[in-house]
């Protein structure tokens, strides 16, 4: 018999910030309450490689009285453009959408991404439940209310805070997950064990085989622990004015280095590089202890994500992090650790200081973790 649903309670400042993240298996009966009574029409936005999947939440949101259409947008970050949310948003003006009706994402990441800022900016703001179907998609995206969009000029620059009205992790997902993108989902877990809860650490270093298994019960705990961190760090903090930015531990550099590879890279492979340049950091400026810093390049090494990111594209990441939405003037700002469970943030006026982070983890060009994996 499957373990009962775990539910856990993201709070914000006012009671229409407040709703429940639900992990478990075979969570779809659950959608219509948590779309509620008033709800009749749902567009059920979903990537061209979960059509079977998107059309089975349409024809279950039909047999339980809801009016349900889909709306197919491109895989991973090709679907995270102006064009693809125009083509939601006619959907939603040609059948009609008021503000009682809602949005549901079936997806990874960049679904949730996407479908969120639709529903965010439809009539100024929409009901969305996130069906996260990647490992990414459930301890990341899906919790927290950051919706957005890429740019040419970078990442997420284009977006809106919109908690939405529930989660439903179905672990069932990642039963079929492919191995690549377990692995790559398991660089946001590390960095919630690095910046809040080392015990995620500890259970990723004492069962490294289980945690390629995306049905183990150490996998389920992690999914759980990963999003009970988020789930405290965002209560109360949703437009990320305070302890929120330390969930972008290790995306600064991540981010720059998708901006470099025109989003070929895995965004778990990035962050991963990410994490480790953050550690080196922390260590020149001595606030991180030699043996943490280490531990981040042991522990990712062991998952099989990539460490180190080529030598010849500093310039380019350079300009990259300066978009970073932490940035304030010129002044680059990065989170740091101080120790397990201690972020902080560190303001970089020099970036020869960064160059010199650069050089521990720059390698020869080579690959990555890339989409077409």
């Amino acid at each position: 018999m499957p373990a009962e649903p775990t539910v856990i309670k993201v709070t914000g400042a006012a009671p229409e910030e407040n709703y429940d993240v639900v992990v478990g298996n075979g969570l779809l009966p659950r959608l219509p309450a948590m779309l509620g009574e008033r709800v009749r029409r749902v567009l059920v936005i979903h990537p061209r490689a979960l059509r079977a999947t998107g059309d089975a939440v349409r024809e279950d949101l039909e047999a339980n009285g809801f009016t349900a259409l889909t709306a197919e947008i491109p895989d991973a970050e090709e679907g995270k453009h102006i064009q693809v949310a125009a083509f939601c948003w006619q959907v939603l003006g040609q059948n009609d959408f008021t503000r009682s009706d809602a949005v549901v994402s079936v997806g990874g990441g960049a679904v949730t991404d996407v479908a969120g800022f639709v529903a965010a900016t439809w009539l100024r703001g929409v009901k969305v439940v996130h069906l996260p179907t990647s490992l990414l998609g459930m301890v990341d995206a899906a919790v927290g209310g950051k919706t957005g969009i890429n740019t040419a000029e970078g990442k997420n620059l284009v977006g809106a805070f919109h908690p939405p009205a529930g989660v439903l992790v179905d672990l069932d997902a990642l039963g079929t997950l492919p191995r690549n993108e377990l692995i790559s989902g398991m660089a946001e877990v590390v960095k919630c064990g690095f910046i809040a809860d080392p015990a995620i650490l500890d259970l990723i270093e004492a069962n490294p085989e289980a945690v390629a298994d995306g049905g183990s019960d150490v996998v389920r705990e992690l999914v759980e622990r990963a999003i009970r961190v988020k789930a405290e760090i965002v209560s109360g903090d949703l437009r990320e004015a305070g302890r929120r930015e330390f969930l972008n531990y290790g995306h600064t550099l991540g981010h720059a280095i998708e901006l470099a590879e025109r989003y070929q890279w895995r965004h778990g492979a990035a962050v991963s590089v990410g994490l480790v340049f953050a550690a080196e950091l922390g260590r020149m400026v001595g606030r991180l202890d030699d043996a943490t810093a280490d531990r981040h390049k042991r522990i990712l090494e062991t998952l099989g994500l990539p460490v180190t990111y080529r030598h010849d594209r500093w310039s380019a990441l350079l300009d990259g992090m300066r978009r970073d939405k932490k940035s304030r003037g010129d002044l680059l700002r990065f989170v740091v650790l101080e120790g397990p469970g201690r972020p902080t943030m560190l303001e970089v006026p020099d970036t020869s200081l960064l160059f010199a982070a650069y050089q521990e983890i720059a390698s020869e060009p080579q690959g990555g973790m890339k989409l077409s994996l």
